[in-house]
């Protein structure tokens, strides 16, 4: 009876994990064929005759590669901006002695998820409007980089915090300067770290589609994920065929950016100095 159970249990287990991937997989599968079908369906179909005028379509509206362009601004801008400003707050927060500093941190994590959240889209509007910075790219930089940055130096912190003070003491004594420990020392030892908040910024701001479309007005601002909403014809059916092709260039910088990471840093991407 008991070699019965746990047959049953093992064969309901694997079903179990059959359905799913299968309901995982679907997605990316449809994904990767569709764009290469003649005529796409919303069905996961395997193309018989692979094509690439789905494809030539894409790269024939100026529209959509001129949206690829304003996504690389917005999201290289941003992640930029994060990794320098929270490396430095963070090596700040590692090695200042200031009252409560924890308490400022936790604030700081928690005060973040609302930043960039629905709820503090009004009044980020009115002050962007107050300062001149709607409809411009430093405006959405700026706000994807407030929303981000007190994460950022959350996670930063850590791994400065792994770094032993010796090196730096070593280096006031051979007369270094703060600016110069910085540079030589703390900035190649929280590379890993520099790299996993770096990846999240850059994927979060690519794939954000709420703060671009509420503070850019022109379209030849627009990213890549607002973009993508405008393949539909004169009575707003979707076109797949231009809606998957798009799709699966969209994710190619993401997936890019995760092997050329994972192949350069290996595990130490998620431990930094710790591991």
């Amino acid at each position: 009876m008991k070699d019965f159970k746990k047959v049953m249990f093992r064969l309901g287990y694997n079903v179990l994990v059959v359905f799913l991937s299968a309901f995982f997989a679907l997605p990316i599968l449809w994904l990767i064929f569709t764009p290469f079908n003649e005529k796409p369906t919303l069905a996961l179909e395997f193309p018989l005759n692979p094509t690439l005028a789905n494809f030539a379509k894409v790269f024939a509206n100026d529209y959509t590669i001129n949206a690829f362009q304003n996504s690389l601004i917005q999201s290289f801008g941003a992640t930029f901006l994060v990794i320098i400003l929270a490396s430095l707050a963070a090596y700040a927060f590692s090695r200042v002695r200031l009252p409560g500093k924890g308490i400022i941190m936790y604030i700081l994590v928690l005060f973040s998820s609302v930043v960039t959240g629905i709820a503090a889209m009004v009044p980020v509007f009115f002050l962007l409007l107050k300062v001149g910075l709607i409809d411009t790219h430093i405006g959405v930089i700026l706000v994807f980089s407030g929303g981000f940055l007190p994460t950022a130096v959350f996670l930063l912190k850590d791994f400065v915090d792994s770094i032993s003070t010796t090196y730096e003491e070593s280096a006031l004594v051979a007369g270094a300067s703060r600016l110069q420990i910085f540079k030589d020392i703390i900035f190649p030892l929280t590379r890993p770290g520099m790299v996993v908040v770096g990846v999240f910024t850059f994927v979060q701001v690519w794939s954000n589609f709420l703060i671009p479309f509420l503070l850019l007005r022109s379209s030849e601002k627009m990213p890549a994920a607002v973009a993508i909403y405008a393949f539909t014809n004169d009575v707003g059916i979707p076109k797949i065929d231009l809606i998957s092709a798009y799709s699966l260039l969209y994710t190619i910088p993401v997936v890019a950016i995760y092997i050329f990471t994972n192949k350069k840093y290996g595990f130490r991407f998620y431990g930094g100095l710790k591991g």
